[in-house]
Order: C-alpha cells, then structure tokens, then sequence
C-alpha cells in the first residue's frame, strides 16, 4: 500500500504539523494575519495563514465575488492563447495584498528561499485561500529567476479550505506544472470547501447566523445549537443545491451532452465559476483518506461525498458539515497514522457496483467509494471525468502525427524561399506577385500549414487538449518556426487582393488567431511583454505606413526601424527585405531625405 506522504512527495510528519500550525492561526485571527515557524530538525519553514470570519472578508459586490486576477503580481495565471485572465475571489485577493504590503512576508520567504529551505504555506478555512495566494505569488517569483531548482522547495497544503479561482486558473496551474505543488484536505460533510457554488445572495444572511460557530472569539462557537439550528439546515440546503447545479451542468459537459435546452438554462441561471485545482485527499471520515487529481473529478466529489441518504438523516449531516470544518487536526492524526490510502488515478476503472468483493482487485477502492456515500451516478461522473481526460491525450496524439507534414511543409516553404533569394527577389513579393509555378505551388503548402494549425487552434479554444499544450516547448518552437516562415505569406496574399480596402488593416482586422497564438506561446515561454515577438508582423506594418503620409505616421515608422533592426540581427529578418525591387526599398526611397540620412537603413540600401 502507497502511503499518502509517498504518494504526494510530503511527509506525514510535515503534514501535521502544517495542519496543526493552521488550526492555530484560525484560533488566533484576527490579531495575527499569519504563523511563521521553523521545524525543528529540519529545514522545512510553514507559513500559516489566519482566516477571516467577517463576511466582507469572503465576499465583494458581484454574484460570487469574482474578479479578473492582477496579472502583474499574477502572469501566468491566464490562458496563454486566448489571453484570458482568470478569474478569482475578490475578497481573499484582497486581503492577500494587504498583507502582502502591509507585513514582512516577502522579506521572510525570500530569505527562507535564499537558504534552500522547504516553505509550505499553510491555511485552514479562508485562511487556506491566502495560502494558496501566496504560494502562487511565490511561484511566480521564482518563474522569473534563472534559479529554476527554487521550485522544488515549496508546497501549500490547505485545510477545509473554500475554492479560489475558475477554469482559467486551474487551466493555467496546470500548464505551468503548479499544480503538484498544492494539496487540499477536505472532510467528507465540510460545507465551507463548498459554499463557493452558491451566489451570495442565496447565503448571506445564513452566513452570518452560522459563522459565530466556527469563531473561536464567539461565545457560540462549537455551540451545538447553532450546528442544529434552522439557519444552519437552510445554509446546507441553499449550497448543496447550488452544488448540485453547477456539478450536473459540468457532468453534462463530460458527457458530451448536446441539448440546447442545457445551454439556454446555463445562460439564464449564473453558475458559480469557481473551480477546483491541484490535489485533493479527501477524508471519509473513518480514517480513509482518497486521493484525487483530476479538477473534472473534484467537483462531481465535492458534491455526491456530501449527499443526504434520506430526510431523517438531515439534522445529523447538517451539525457535520460545520462540525467537520474544526475536526482536521484530529482526522489528520488518525488517517494519517492508519494510511489507509486510496489513489483515483484511473477514473475510468472506477467499479459502478457499490457491492464489495473481497477477492476484487478494486475492493478497497470500492469500499472507500463507498463511505464517502458514492452513488451508481456519482461513479459514472467521475467515469466521465476520466474519459474526458483520457479523450484529451487522444486528441493530442492525434496532431501529433501532424508533427511531420508540418515540417515537410516548412521545408518545401524554405526551399521556395531560397530560390525567391538566389533571383534576387525576397520571398514576400514573389509571392504577393505570384508570376511562377513555385508561387503556386507555396500557396498549396500555405493552405495545408493553415488547416493543420487552425484544428488545433480550435481544439486550444474548446480546452480540447491537455492543459500542458501551450507549455510544451517543441510545439512552442515549431509554432515559432511556422509563424515565422508563413505568417508572411498570409500576409502576402491580404495585400495582393487589396482585402485591407474592405475588411481594414491585416493587423487589427484579419490576423489569423493561428498566429496570434503561437506568437502568444513564444511571449509567455519567454517571459517577455506581449507583442515583443512580433517580427513576423513585419510586412503588414509596411504595407499601412506606406500608403500614408509620413508626417502622420513618423513614430510608428521609427518604431519599426528600431524593431527591425534588432530583427536583422537576430537573423529574425533577412536581407531580403533590403533588395532594390523589395516592397520595403520601393517605399523607404520615399521617405523624406532628412529622415533618410539619420537612417540605420540607409546603410542597407543604395540610394
């Protein structure tokens, strides 16, 4: 049997104590924002973060308190492709910056950091959603630093801790390989790791009745009279139901359901946007601990773990369900010390039979299912779960056979390019003049390259590939190499049809998103501004500066000088650009002889 610490690559003894340190700085908020402690015999360092129990600490304004990341303290955490930013709670956001600015956290990790010690952020309840912060704060500090091993030092174990951020977050942990680096501990009947599913509307009153039984400065906390009142039954029934909302339309999702109906409910009723990440161990609440990976997954567990058998047993599971959030020190000593550990990793053998054989393979698998109340429907949710994932990798291999028409496309491109340059007549023009057969037969080439990209950029949009896809550097580099080659011709063939006269400047109006992606992928693998990389543009800014007057567009043209330069040095761009019957030469010769004269061109081309 795998234990959980080898399992996670965390030791048992580390996760107590984070667990522990957790639990103590809930009790001491809100005079302290968070723990910083040592262990001993180690060099493990545990930050542990204080909760909040004041409403406005978990919620903003809108329906669920979310609001686009700061992607300046933030980057990465956006889809690379479609440069969405992801999106995040408002209120935990918050008061991570305050205390970020306000406290010496981040003169105590860089300095824990700089030692080589291990810090693991820690939290329990609201607390868990700053850890989670800071740790990926962390982690893009180090993205930044040529000092890559840095990551290894750092992990973030949250403890009932309620769900953070949406798709794109979880998109992007995992592209970037975060992911591994956060684990999640969450009760069987804990409503707090669930009550994000639910508007804020639906729980605000109900929040506020309850929250003084998970306050340890409350005269009512732990009192059994609140966890057995009518607010705290209203509360469980108002998240549950809105669980179950979100988890059916994902479900659905999996299936591949096609109903149009599910669609216009979805556009009428606003679903929760908050979705899981990183590793989840859920605790069955008999010393079991089942261990899941997959976000899919996690959310169809978040809801059917929690579900009622019958009415009768209500009273009971409602008490647990706050009960639960202040019992992990105790279920982490005990689950911890049995390690009877159960790991989800191939979803699609999950067994649909709650029946327990002994002599089954999967029999503890099944029995773990089985207490945390998984149902024959919950089971293929998670199936579906799996099969999605697995549907995924498919689809990868799939466009991964395309690896070498796209290169034998690219060469036959390069061989046309080397014939345009031996003729004295760079590539560009021949192509946008197309007087020869080998014009032609680029343009057939040129096609291909497009629909072989295009279905994958389609795929990118529908999340249709593993998340990893966009950091993957040999696609990064021959998306690179394609964009670089045949964007030009693309941009070649606009200008030939003069599509700029209807449809307007290639750049802003008729860029292929095959192009704007790969350019994307190349930005965010090096770390640099978007638009940095985009020497592939060259020839459409050419053709709009020049058709106007110079006096008009005088920065944008020595911005593109200053740019192409760099370029030509790189061996971005070739001297084709600078051959006498080059569009480039045509229309620099134009320029004013003032500006002519002060010109690094002017070394380039002969007056």
């Amino acid at each position: 049997m795998v234990k959980i610490g080898e399992g996670i690559e965390v030791r048992e003894e580390l996760i107590k104590k984070a667990c522990n340190l957790a639990m103590e700085a809930h009790n001491l908020s809100p005079e302290k924002p968070y723990i910083y402690k040592k262990i001993n015999g180690s060099t493990d360092v545990v930050i542990a973060f204080a909760g909040t129990l004041s409403f406005d600490g978990w919620y903003s304004n809108t329906s669920f308190g979310e609001t686009e990341i700061n992607t300046t303290l933030f980057p990465s955490l956006r889809s690379v492709g479609t440069d969405e930013v992801a999106k995040v709670n408002e209120a935990f956001a918050r008061r991570f910056q305050d205390i970020l600015d306000k406290s010496s956290l981040k003169n105590e990790v860089e300095k824990a950091m700089s030692k080589g010690r291990q810090v693991v952020f820690a939290g329990h309840s609201s607390g868990g959603a700053i850890a989670i912060l800071a740790a990926l704060w962390c982690l893009e500090c180090c993205r930044t630093r040529p000092e890559g091993d840095m990551l290894v030092h750092l992990y973030c174990m949250t403890f009932g801790s309620p769900l953070v951020g949406n798709k794109i977050w979880s998109h992007a942990l995992r592209r970037e390989n975060w992911a591994r680096y956060f684990i999640h501990f969450v009760m069987k009947y804990d409503i707090v790791p669930r009550m994000m599913l639910a508007p804020l509307s639906s729980i605000q009153e109900l929040l506020q009745a309850i929250s003084p039984f998970i306050n340890p400065k409350s005269q009512y906390y732990q009192r059994d009279a609140v966890a057995r009142s009518s607010n705290a039954l209203n509360f469980f029934m108002t998240v549950m139901r809105n669980a179950s909302s979100v988890a059916s339309y994902a479900a659905c999702n999996l299936k591949g359901c096609t109903n149009l109906l599910l669609e216009t409910v979805s556009n009428i009723v606003q679903l929760s946007p908050y979705i899981p990440f990183g590793t989840y161990i859920f605790c069955t609440g008999n010393r079991k601990l089942v261990v899941v990976e997959n976000p899919d997954a996690v959310l169809q567990l978040l809801f059917y773990s929690s579900q009622l058998s019958s009415e009768a047993e209500a009273v009971v599971v409602v008490a647990r369900s706050l009960n639960d959030h202040l019992l992990y020190t105790n279920e982490m000593q005990d689950s911890l010390e049995m390690q009877d550990v159960i790991h989800l990793n191939n979803l699609t053998d999950i067994p649909l039979s709650s029946n327990v054989d002994p002599s089954d393979e999967v029999a503890s698998m099944n029995s773990a299912l089985n207490d945390l109340g998984l149902s024959t429907r919950a089971r293929l949710c998670l199936r579906a779960a799996g099969e999605w994932e697995k549907q995924k990798k498919k689809n990868e291999e799939k466009i991964e056979q395309n690896k070498s028409s796209i290169r034998d496309a690219l060469s036959k491109i390069q061989e046309y390019q080397t014939k345009c340059d031996i003729r004295k007549v760079g590539y560009y023009d021949a192509f946008k003049i197309q007087n020869t057969e080998d014009d032609f037969k680029a343009n057939v080439k040129r096609l291909e390259l497009a629909g072989i990209w295009d279905e994958i950029i389609e795929m990118l949009k529908r999340y249709e590939l593993p998340d990893s896809f966009e950091g993957r550097r040999d696609w990064i580099e021959l998306g690179t190499q394609f964009r670089r080659q045949v964007e030009p011709l693309d941009i070649a063939n606009y200008y030939r049809h003069l599509k700029n006269e209807d449809t307007g400047p290639y750049l802003i109006r008729a860029r292929p998103k095959r192009y704007r992606f790969t350019q994307r992928w190349l930005e965010h693998f090096d770390k640099v501004q978007a638009g940095a990389r985009s020497e592939s543009c060259f020839w459409a800014e050419v053709e709009e500066l020049r058709n106007k007057l110079f006096a008009q567009v005088q920065d944008r043209v020595l911005s593109l000088e200053t740019a192409a330069n760099i370029w030509i040095q790189s061996s971005l761009l070739g001297d084709d650009v600078f051959f006498p019957e080059s569009t480039y030469t045509k229309w620099w010769k134009t320029l004013p002889p003032q500006h002519k004269q002060t010109s690094w061109v002017s070394e380039k081309i002969t007056p």
